[in-house]
């Protein structure tokens, strides 16, 4: 069992900065892949940045204005968000996968984190 503590998050105005956090317990590793994915109202969960193998993913939307990092000592995920916008707006959830992982989900979350993004 892997446990996911987030936090971060909150409201900010367009154009402005956050930073999420995701500290991981139980079993794990630096092979655990690690990400974010976030669902907005009405809309189904959809992925945001995933650090996994070394490696870095991004969704499309968020290419150049998100970045995924890691803490391999503190088994900690970062997910700074740069030049935020209002379609932002969502419910962020840090995923966590020992095994294999895809854009769909990962196999444990955390509990998720509001973030606003005003005009």
């Amino acid at each position: 069992q892997v446990q996911l503590v987030q936090s971060g998050g909150g409201l900010v105005q367009a154009g402005g900065s956050l930073r999420l956090s995701c500290a991981a317990s139980g079993r794990t590793s630096s092979s655990l892949a690690m990400g974010w994915f976030r669902q907005a109202p009405g809309r189904e969960r959809e992925f945001v940045a995933a650090n996994s193998g070394g490696s870095t993913y991004y969704a499309d939307s968020v290419k150049g204005r998100f970045t995924i990092s890691r803490d391999n000592v503190q088994n900690t995920v970062f997910l700074q968000m740069n030049s935020l916008q209002p379609v932002d707006t969502a419910v962020y959830y840090c995923g966590a996968s020992p095994g294999v992982w895809d854009y769909y989900g990962m196999d444990y979350w955390g509990k998720g984190t509001l973030v606003t993004v005003s005009l």
